[in-house]
């Protein structure tokens, strides 16, 4: 999905950042860097573009007029004029300080890289990069004095180590410009502002986002209706759940008739998955799975690990289902007065 491969630095200024909560303002560069050496052009790439590996694009949105987003704005002047570039980092890093008030967020070095020749998606294309390190490393410096070697202390970045970032391509602008991010730090916190407050962006409508928004409905349906308390048994909880990752699996394009009489098939079944479908998209403001779309390979590998099939029996056995759920048997045990399953199979390994 990306190739790398081609692409410069063109320019890169570094601002630092800090908490506004604690009033640690912003300092501002003067100018751009002036990237000499190559190995410090090497070492900055590595840094910014390798942790961007997956597939999965946001674009900038506002509620009201995507012209009322921000750095869409910003953005947008850089991209039309690239003389633009310095006063608009200037009004990226402040944009950044006002939305950095959660007592969480640290202070540290604030990048903004205009880069060239991109691919992305088979397209080429420019793009701009936010990068923010927060956290520094401690690294021995061994170095020869006359005869001896000697030992130094010194706090840098590890380069292998983004905190944050994102790149903004500059293609699809009519839809908020196609955006890749990452965030190292603040993955399950309420400090999120770098997605949520600073960037301001939603997933794109793509294969991916389709693909994942149709797996988390499944298995939304599945643990939340297909329950023992409306009659079913963790042996049909498991049969949807596989049959409905085989389906994602094995098929190239989502067709929800086909889906639906090949995973849910018993009519009470597909009439219930029918009323949650309706009830969740509003829930999440999400597009209804009405229509066919083509499945991605990479957001069904994504889902598998959530859509294991776990029973657990008293405190003795744990198993995990994973293929047919028509090999196991569930039954009571009239003599002992317990339940049991009985599991059918092949080979023992």
């Amino acid at each position: 999905m990306f190739d790398f491969s081609q692409v410069q630095i063109d320019s890169i200024i570094v601002h630092q950042v800090g908490n506004k909560n604690r009033e640690e303002g912003v300092v501002y560069s003067k100018q751009a860097l002036d990237l000499q050496e190559d190995f410090i052009n090497s070492a900055l790439l590595k840094y910014f573009l390798n942790p961007f590996k997956e597939p999965v694009f946001f674009n900038f949105f506002h509620d009201a007029s995507i012209n009322l987003n921000d750095l869409f704005v910003f953005v947008s002047e850089i991209f039309k004029d690239k003389d633009n570039f310095y006063d608009q980092t200037i009004n990226i890093a402040r944009h950044l300080y006002e939305n950095s008030q959660h007592p969480q967020i640290k202070s540290g070095e604030f990048y903004v890289v205009y880069f060239k020749d991109c691919v992305v998606e088979d397209e080429l294309c420019d793009a701009l990069g936010f990068f923010k390190s927060e956290n520094k490393e401690t690294y021995l410096k061994v170095f020869q004095k006359n005869e001896n070697y000697e030992l130094a202390c010194e706090n840098g970045i590890n380069i292998n180590k983004l905190d944050k970032g994102c790149l903004i391509f500059n293609t699809e602008k009519d839809l908020g410009y196609k955006i890749c991010m990452v965030d190292n730090i603040n993955k399950t916190s309420e400090a999120q502002y770098w997605k949520d407050d600073f960037l301001k962006v939603r997933p794109r409508e793509d294969d991916f986002y389709l693909t994942n928004n149709a797996l988390n409905l499944c298995k939304s349906f599945v643990d939340k209706v297909v329950t023992e308390k409306n009659s079913y048994s963790k042996i049909d909880q498991a049969e949807v759940k596989t049959k409905a990752v085989e389906y994602f699996a094995n098929k190239e394009t989502f067709n929800k008739k086909e889906f639906m009489e090949e995973v849910m098939h018993a009519p009470e079944l597909i009439e219930a998955f029918e009323d949650y479908k309706e009830s969740y998209t509003q829930e999440h403001n999400l597009p209804d799975i009405n229509d066919d779309f083509d499945i991605s390979p990479k957001a069904v590998k994504d889902a598998k690990n959530n859509f294991k099939s776990i029973i657990k029996l008293d405190k003795n056995f744990t198993f995990y289902i994973h293929g047919n759920a028509d090999m196991l048997e569930k039954g009571f045990d009239d003599v002992r007065h317990l339940k049991y399953y009985k599991l059918y199979y092949m080979d023992e390994k």
